[in-house]
């Protein structure tokens, strides 16, 4: 648990600095992690070279992230059940998911490494885009709530920006896991469009809005005025730096 948080620290930092590495930044978007590394999928450690990306959501009526990722980070809460994917015997696993912490804080979790081949659409006619594309859930709700679809699918387009910057990929590339089984690469279902269209929304509208983040992006040259989260303090270092660093001191003791 102690190495766990660190490890979600490291990973916010890192996302930022390869931002600004590539003098671009895109959005203000916080990756946590949290590695499903009892997961039968993980273990076969298959690897691929991503070429696109599936967007699904779950289908079930529970948007907590603790639903399926565990352990309990601190901001996760804990799963009484035990039915989450972070074990062996499931034959399912994404990427990434995106739902409500404990807090009720819609968040992004990293679940695989963007590189392993997941579990996440099965097969159609033509193959898999599990040999291909990264894939992640967004935990779905009652499909009624319009702050909770604006928040979960604004997080969506913003990882799919980054992840198609990162790896290069086409937007045509970003599809539903019901595209991807119209496209004879998935298994028959119906995620995400059926949310998406509750709300006058479909796959066309998440593609454009993407291209419109990936349009919108300021190439910059980092300043010293630039605020980048660190993994370490300066002298006169006062404010979010500080509280953050003794938020991190104090869960790992």
């Amino acid at each position: 648990m102690k190495s766990r948080a660190i490890a979600d620290y490291s990973v916010i930092t890192l996302f930022l600095l390869q931002k600004m590495k590539g003098d671009t930044i895109m959005a203000n978007l916080e990756i946590k992690q949290c590695i499903l590394t009892n997961n039968n999928c993980y273990k076969q450690g298959r690897t691929i070279t991503p070429t696109g990306i599936v967007v699904h959501s779950t289908g079930a009526n529970n948007p907590k992230l603790s639903r399926y990722i565990q352990p309990d980070d601190g901001l996760l809460g804990s799963n009484k059940y035990s039915n989450h994917w972070n074990q062996g015997g499931i034959s399912k696993c994404v990427h990434a998911f995106i739902g409500k912490d404990k807090n009720g804080i819609v968040r992004v979790y990293q679940t695989l490494p963007w590189n392993f081949r997941c579990w996440g659409c099965g097969s159609g006619k033509k193959g898999s885009y599990n040999n291909s594309y990264i894939q992640f859930e967004i935990a779905e709700d009652s499909l009624t709530d319009a702050n909770y679809f604006n928040e979960a699918f604004r997080l969506a387009i913003e990882l799919c920006a980054y992840l198609a910057e990162k790896y290069n990929i086409p937007i045509k590339n970003i599809v539903s896991h019901q595209e991807a089984y119209k496209l004879g690469y998935a298994s028959n279902h119906g995620d995400c469009d059926h949310w998406l269209k509750k709300f006058g929304k479909n796959m066309d509208w998440f593609r454009d809005e993407v291209k419109i983040l990936q349009n919108q992006t300021t190439a910059t040259t980092p300043s010293a005025t630039t605020s980048i989260p660190r993994s370490y303090l300066m002298i006169g270092d006062k404010g979010t730096e500080v509280k953050t660093m003794q938020e991190n001191l104090i869960y790992v003791g």
